[in-house]
């Protein structure tokens, strides 16, 4: 696995040391030599590189990678450019254009969200190709759980958008009253419905970065 560069590598340094995360490094390596997993090796910590701890402004929590060929990189709904967009990501778009008037583009490469402050995390970083959920309870939740703490601890505020029930578990860590919880149910096509439609949540987080003198995030990803 690539190191962590920037601010996360200081505030992450102690998990390497534990018991869990030695036992993870090992597996992890191991799966990379005996089965194609996704992402490339490279992009697993592509969340952490892309969006420094301290420039934080949004968390997106994901439950673990896209298992197909070319999908994953490192960040929580997005794929590659030239990649179909997943059903979740066009419910997301779907959203974004009836709260914030977004147009919905060609592509879900959401780079350029990281890059503004949206931690988009994944609480697994690793997957086995076409095996959803393979690379659960190995560790993983242990170090983005640290990850997540880490955001929490932050003074300036923060906006934590938690879909579905498996994110919304992670609203016990979340403490500090500078930071806001919105939740709703998943953007999948199973549960879109139920209440992610209409939850307004890109506003929301605009209104409230800007309230706090925080440049707000601009959500509109661009045609390729």
């Amino acid at each position: 696995m690539p190191p962590i560069r920037n601010d996360w590598a200081k505030v992450l340094a102690p998990e390497y040391n534990k018991p869990y995360y030695r036992k993870l490094f090992e597996f992890v390596g191991k799966e990379y030599s005996t089965h194609t997993i996704y992402p490339p090796g490279d992009d697993i910590f592509n969340a952490f590189h892309l969006t420094p701890l301290k420039d934080v402004k949004c968390v997106i929590i994901g439950q673990d990678p896209y298992h197909g060929p070319g999908q994953a990189h490192g960040l929580s709904f997005s794929v590659k450019p030239g990649v179909e967009i997943p059903p979740s990501l066009v419910n997301i778009y779907k959203e974004l254009h009836d709260d914030v008037g977004c147009y919905i583009p060609n592509n879900g490469y959401l780079v350029k969200w990281a890059e503004q402050g949206v931690l988009l995390l994944n609480a697994v970083l690793t997957v086995r190709a076409h095996q959803a959920a393979s690379h659960q309870g190995m560790g993983w939740e242990e170090f983005t759980d640290a990850a997540i703490r880490a955001v929490n601890k932050q003074n300036q505020p923060i906006v934590f958008l938690l879909w579905g029930s498996f994110a919304q578990k992670k609203a016990a860590m979340l403490d500090n009253p500078n930071h806001l919880i919105l939740k709703a149910p998943h953007p999948s096509p199973l549960s879109a419905y139920r209440g992610f439609f209409g939850c307004k949540h890109f506003s929301q987080a605009n209104e409230f970065l800007q309230r706090h003198g925080v440049a707000p995030i601009d959500w509109q990803i661009e045609n390729i």
